[in-house]
């Protein structure tokens, strides 16, 4: 019987096997009925079965992450590789998860396939965990009888990505981490210890020099509208994000600035150009047309510009324009790319130009990422050392001042 789009439960069970020995799990299913059955079937006496309560606030760990589905792909890839049932492989997976969001999602995939639906379809089902690339993929896969070959590619494919998105993720909180250190203890000094300062030099009537009144002055006005300044900026940042999101202008506006930042913006471009690669050439490997192929990569590429250029490339390549050409016209590729990709369509062998081409611009985004900490971590502490000694120089040369004087 298919279970079609309903709402599976995951029950709790408890009972006894032959031994007497007291077991316990967990088991998606209908009805609790269902679960005895399939107990029995297995040799379990069952003594208790209840629906599972779901956790306050959504329990730890309720978020499903892409690391998430990268490890459940790299799984299921090693089992099926290994010959282990597609059924059987759902079920080992979901028993290893710590993640109950992510559990329950797996057990819905297996409950589905289990009566009788395609992997693909019921991938389907969950477009926030897996997208159009993950889901043709596998569809592709399984129509050509290779599923366990492609879900490898899948798997080292979101490897390589998540990868690529840590160094970039870690290149760029650490400093901003700092900056946020640095802005926090200048907050602190302002508004509680240079008052007190403040104080002290007014009892001694000392006629201040102009770089503590300065400070002074910005003490004061931390003091004064500190509470509103942070309100306008928590404002500011959580409507940029929520406007990126919602409008695809403002994101592209945001993305093609980005790629204009110094050092960061060659690192998000080489990183998109490697996405895009990368993408287009496990695609087109796995058989999907390449005008199919492109409207895949335009959601994939990390970066609004790039996205909307795979779509130019998508509506001259299906007019009948070579992909090179197309390439080219978007004036976003570098000529190296779109040579590689002339040379692999001559070739026949698109797939593996832009496979070496993804290879080549993810070690340079290493190599570059790698430079970048090594740069940013000395500038960064002088930076902070350089805000902080000047709240100190600025309340001590008073004190240096009137000691000269007595």
């Amino acid at each position: 019987m298919a279970t079609g789009h309903a709402e599976p439960t995951v029950f709790l069970w408890q009972g006894r096997d032959k031994r007497g020995q007291k077991l316990k799990g967990q088991q998606i299913a209908a009805s609790p009925n269902l679960v005895r059955a399939e107990l029995r079937r297995q040799g379990i006496n069952p003594i208790s079965v209840k629906k599972k309560s779901k956790p306050l606030f959504g329990g730890a760990g309720s978020r499903i992450s892409s690391k998430d589905i990268t490890i459940f792909s790299r799984q299921l890839a090693t089992m099926l590789k290994s010959g282990v049932p597609l059924v059987t492989a759902f079920q080992i997976i979901s028993g290893g998860l710590k993640n109950p969001r992510m559990r329950t999602v797996v057990d819905k995939i297996r409950a589905e396939v289990e009566s009788g639906g395609a992997l693909h379809e019921a991938l389907a089902q969950y477009p926030g965990q897996f997208d159009e690339l993950y889901v043709n993929l596998v569809k592709a896969g399984e129509s050509a009888g290779v599923l366990d070959g492609i879900l490898d590619n899948v798997a080292s494919h979101k490897e390589r990505i998540e990868t690529i998105k840590g160094k970039i993720k870690k290149a760029l909180y650490y400093p901003a981490a700092v900056i946020a250190v640095a802005i926090i203890v200048s907050s602190i000094l302002l508004i509680y210890v240079i008052p007190q300062f403040q104080s002290i030099f007014v009892a001694f009537g000392a006629d201040l020099p102009a770089f503590t009144k300065m400070i002074v002055a910005a003490s004061e006005f931390m003091q004064a509208k500190g509470v509103y300044l942070l309100l306008v900026l928590v404002i500011a940042i959580v409507t940029i994000i929520a406007a990126k999101k919602r409008s695809k202008r403002f994101s592209h506006l945001i993305d093609r600035m980005s790629l204009k930042i110094p050092i960061v913006g060659g690192i998000l471009e080489q990183a998109a150009i490697a996405r895009f690669c990368r993408t287009l050439a496990i695609t087109f490997a796995a058989g999907v047309p390449l005008v199919d192929a492109l409207k895949i990569v335009s959601g994939a590429t990390g970066n609004a510009v790039y996205n909307d250029a795979a779509l130019q490339i998508r509506g001259d390549v299906a007019v009948g324009h070579q992909l090179q050409l197309a390439m080219q016209q978007t004036e976003v590729f570098p000529n190296m790319v779109i040579q590689m990709a002339a040379i692999g369509e001559e070739a026949g062998s698109l797939d593996t130009m832009l496979t070496k081409v993804a290879e080549a611009y993810e070690e340079e985004v290493n190599n570059s990422v790698d430079a970048l900490s090594s740069l940013l971590e000395p500038a960064i502490i002088v930076f902070v050392g350089v805000v902080v000694g000047m709240m100190v120089v600025a309340m001590y040369l008073p004190i240096f001042k009137m000691a000269a004087v007595f």
